[in-house]
Order: structure tokens, then sequence, then C-alpha cells
């Protein structure tokens, strides 16, 4: 079986119905996206259903926002064993748009049964080779394909950010499908999020920027919730040693730069003319480019003692890479690198933007190219 995982909106039902097309021989398509969640039997049925095809010659079942299913990966397992050990030419497809339900059904029931296919985010090379982009278009107007069609009216555009992509992805993929206990809370910490996506912040001091009562355990949960929709994530402090690491503050990032740009005041051009405003989003995109796109094995992370911060460290195996951001005229100091370097003994580091890589090179080239020798 094939699954597909991947943020909303970024063309997973789109590859599926490409290869529905192309499948010899006959083929149910099915999604569990319903205002009320299905449960298991409603696999079965489906399941039933392909079956018929399936005595006929080869079939294709194709099930969408399977996560939505409770115990899903448990009914998958066993009509795909009955199946197999029968020898039914039933050929299967899952997707699905929350990271953390998908890996904790795979992880519990599928091992060894399945091929996990990654779809994230839209990279800037794909929006510019479907849609004409540059890179500034890029930075600001993120990686979702199905609103590239609005960004010359941006109201639409953003409202069918906020409307079709932010709250289903909230209400639908977050908020029904895992406990949580404060709502409201979890709204604002994406929103928080986004305005400060490329900095450290405490959970301490969320805690006060968003005015509750709620502990720190609490926000720690639903941002990795945030970040299992694909949504905001928290990079962990590079330190060498993976508990130091954990119990730093963590680095806000968004994984698209549409979710910020969608709740800004200001358009397009009024952004790429704010200078700290455009540095954030440069800096959220070369983060988001890194997480969406890296292999598996390899980790992202930030470094700061003191005064002195690195943008963001790969690491992957033996070899680390600490990364700087600048999208400014000045090329600035770098002081930052040079201690990273020498406290960790690794390279002289990577320059993105200004006096470095030029960022439109960077955002087209995978991660694991600035690793190789």
């Amino acid at each position: 079986m094939q699954i597909l995982a991947g943020p909303r909106q970024v063309g997973k039902t789109t590859v599926a119905r490409q290869a529905m097309a192309a499948f010899a021989g006959k083929v149910h398509y099915a999604s569990a996206d319903l205002p009320a969640a299905p449960d298991a039997g409603w696999i079965e049925q489906q399941w039933q259903l392909a079956r018929l095809m399936a005595a006929q010659g080869p079939a294709l079942l194709v099930l969408d926002e399977v996560q939505k299913v409770p115990r899903w990966s448990e009914a998958v397992k066993m009509l795909w064993d009955e199946d197999s050990f029968a020898g039914r030419p039933l050929h299967l497809v899952l997707l699905g748009s929350s990271q953390f339900l998908m890996q904790q059904g795979l992880g519990e029931s599928l091992a060894g049964r399945f091929e996990l296919i990654r779809v994230p985010h839209w990279s800037y090379a794909e929006m510019r080779d479907a849609f004409g982009w540059d890179v500034d278009r890029y930075v600001y107007f993120g990686g979702y394909p199905g609103a590239a069609v609005l960004v010359d009216d941006e109201f639409r555009w953003k409202s069918y950010v906020l409307d079709a992509i932010i709250e289903p992805t909230i209400s639908r993929d977050v908020l029904q499908l895992a406990r949580v206990d404060k709502p409201a809370l979890l709204r604002r910490l994406f929103v928080l999020g986004c305005a400060y996506s490329g900095q450290i912040l405490s959970y301490q001091k969320m805690v006060g920027q968003l005015q509750d009562v709620g502990n720190t355990t609490t926000l720690a949960h639903y941002l990795a919730l945030l970040g299992g929709a694909w949504m905001v994530t928290g990079l962990d402090k590079f330190a060498g040693d993976q508990a130091r690491s954990r119990a730093a503050s963590p680095k806000l990032l968004s994984l698209n730069t549409a979710l910020i740009s969608a709740q800004l005041s200001q358009g397009f051009a009024a952004a790429r003319h704010d200078g700290e405003l455009w540095g954030r989003l440069v800096e959220s995109a070369v983060g988001a480019h890194l997480l969406n796109n890296a292999p598996p094995g390899m980790e992202v992370t930030y470094w700061r003692e003191r005064n002195h911060e690195v943008d963001f460290v790969l690491r992957q195996g033996d070899k680390t890479l600490a990364m700087e951001v600048k999208s400014g005229r000045n090329k600035g100091a770098l002081a930052g690198l040079k201690l990273f370097s020498g406290s960790f003994n690794a390279g002289p580091g990577l320059v993105v933007g200004t006096g470095g890589v030029a960022l439109a090179e960077f955002l087209a080239t995978p991660p694991q190219h600035w690793l190789q020798p």
C-alpha cells in the first residue's frame, strides 16, 4: 500500500486522482472528510466495495483523510492482511493531512506494510515552474498552489488562505482529532507562532503573550499538534546534547509563509519595503524550506549562546552545518557562525542571502546538498 501524507491544499488528492486515471483496472475513491467523523465500519464498507471490483480483476481503493477514522490503522491492517493472504488483486492508497495521527497509526499497526510518500508544502522551484513566480513573490505568498491564481487580488487570496486552509486545518485536523481542552488557547498560539515566526520565545513568555492561565506543558503539547498539522512548529536548540536541547526555549517557525502573510495588514508591496518584516518572512521561508524538504534523519535546529545566534543548524549523521540568513543590504557580522564553528569543531557555515548564496538558489536546492563535501 502507498500512503500520501502532507498538509491540506498541496495536491495529495490531485496526485491520487491522476493515479486513478492511469490505473488499468477499476477504481473506488472515498473521503472521510465528513462533518461527523466515520467509524472503522466506514473503512470496511469502502473496502468491501473495492473487493467486489477486485473479484473481476485488478482494483484500486483510495481512502482520503483516513486519519479522521478512529483506530483506522487497525482496520486497515486487518483488511490488508486478509487480502494479502487471499491473493486478491486489490491495491490501496491512503491519504492523510495530520502528521501526528498518521505517524501514530503507522507506528502502531502497519509496520512493514506500506510505502510512505511525503507531500510537503510546495517549494519555490515548484511554484516558480508552475506559476512563473520570482523568489519575492514566493517569500510572501508561500507554497499553496490552489491559492496561486488569486494573488493578483490580495483580499481574495487572504480570504482563501484563512477560510479554506487555516480554519479547516485547525477545526478539522487538530481540534476534532486530538484532545484540546482550551481550543481558544490553541488558536491564539497559532496566531502567536505566525507573528513570532523566526524568533526564539520561551514557553513562559508565550503564556504571558497569550494572557492565559494555561501551563507551559499545555502550550508545548498544542505546539506539537500545530506542527503535526504542518502549520507552526518550534525548533529545538542545538546543544550537542539531546536533553539540554529539549529543555531550551523553542524557535517558532511557520511551515508556510502564506500562513503569516494572510494575517498581515500589509500587502505584498508594503511588506517588501518593510525591512524588518521582510527579513522575518525571508528567514521563515528558509526555515520552512529546510523543514519541508529535509530527508529522513536530518535534524533542523537553531543555536544561541548569550548574544550570539545561528539561525539554523543542519545535522545528518556526523555532518553539521550552521546557517545564517541575511536579507538586508548590509552583510552584517557573522560572529554567531564563527563562535559556533569554534565551539563544535564545525566548518565555516553557510550564509543565505546578502553576502552569501542567493536566496533563490538556496530555496531551489534540496537541503542535503549543503551537507555534501
